[in-house]
């Protein structure tokens, strides 16, 4: 087997394995919350948004300590992207996702802080011991005030509740969360070793691998969980997993791989003049969108996959510095954008005068 079949094997059997230890990991994880009596808000924001952001965890500490700094900070910039852009875009062109009024007012404002205090760390090009200490510490912060926010809604759907079995399943769901922990551990490795070996293959910068095929490969678990939560209709896990996984991955997982790496993580200069603004600015855009009726309209979701096939065109045209990629980025900048910021402002006027009516 030649190195580039088997570098493809890496990717897809590692990609096949996270997915599995993913699944397993939430669906434990789940139920044990369920069986706590934990609002599927919170669960969605939480223990599942945790759960599917795993792979991301254990990615991109296995990229820091292998010295690929691109993979690490381009798997959790990519899968913040993708998980706005692609994942909330899809589920609400399944089903409109309606907003629960604690995202609008609470959750997303510190999803949008969390980008920008990213890049504000950022722009010394590096991560270091004392930059992950701040991001952790903000994930502790978080998630004591979510745990807070469940003892005043001990709440959870009558499907979720369900499936959570009798108490004696507990030690079960358990295991599934061990044995899903352990399938991560050997995906993220084969998925690492693969991606590096492609972007020597083809040239092509671990930036863009770690914001393309790392990133959408991690973030599957978060594709099946949102879709399959917007199928059966529980919406608020749908975006509260979105939402949830973008503030573990900035300060969970960039956090604890700059604590864990030996020479923390490295930024990119086209990562501080592009991705991170994109990453930004997407944080940014759920604010008016939610705020448009507190649902997710599919028009919307069409709006935010559109966005996702014109970001990920631009990398793979720029990476093959191919002319058309700046072409698109004019096209972006000087139709779509604009149009999108006319239409947004369009809805939410609509939305203010429904309110006052």
């Amino acid at each position: 087997m030649n190195e580039a079949a088997w570098a493809s094997f890496n990717i897809i059997g590692g990609l096949v394995v996270l997915v599995a230890g993913g699944e397993m990991l939430v669906r434990g994880a789940s139920k044990l919350a369920a069986a706590m009596r934990i609002s599927p808000l919170v669960i969605g924001l939480t223990v599942v948004a945790f759960g599917t952001s795993f792979p991301e965890l254990i990615v991109s500490i296995r990229a820091a300590f292998a010295g690929s700094a691109d993979i690490a900070l381009g798997n959790v910039v990519g899968s913040n992207i993708f998980n706005v852009l692609f994942i909330l875009g899809l589920s609400a062109l399944i089903t409109p996702l309606l907003v629960s009024s604690q995202l609008i007012r609470q959750d997303v404002p510190v999803m949008v802080l969390a980008s920008i205090v990213l890049l504000l760390l950022s722009l010394d090009t590096r991560l270091g011991f004392f930059d992950g200490l701040l991001l952790s510490s903000g994930l502790v912060v978080y998630t004591y005030w979510c745990v807070r926010q469940a003892k005043r809604e001990s709440v959870v759907s009558n499907e979720m509740q369900a499936s959570a079995g009798p108490r004696g399943a507990i030690a079960r769901n358990l295991c599934l969360c061990f044995v899903g922990l352990v399938l991560l551990g050997f995906g993220s490795k084969w998925l690492v070793d693969g991606s590096v070996a492609v972007a020597g293959l083809l040239g092509v910068s671990q930036l863009v691998i770690g914001l393309t095929i790392v990133a959408a490969g991690t973030s599957l678990p978060e594709v099946v969980t949102s879709i399959l939560a917007a199928w059966r209709g529980e919406r608020d896990i749908a975006v509260g997993n979105v939402v949830g996984s973008n503030l573990f991955n900035i300060l969970g997982v960039l956090g604890i791989s700059s604590l864990v790496s030996p020479e923390g993580i490295s930024v990119s200069v086209e990562a501080l003049r592009f991705d991170l603004p994109v990453m930004i600015a997407v944080a940014i855009a759920c604010m008016p969108i939610f705020l448009t009726g507190n649902v997710i309209s599919r028009w919307e979701g069409a709006l935010f996959a559109f966005y996702y096939v014109g970001y990920t065109s631009y990398l793979v045209l720029a990476a093959m510095s191919n002319e058309l990629s700046l072409t698109l980025a004019q096209a972006m900048l000087n139709f779509a954008i604009p149009l999108t910021i006319v239409t947004l402002a369009f809805s939410t006027y609509r939305h203010m005068l429904r309110s006052d009516s």
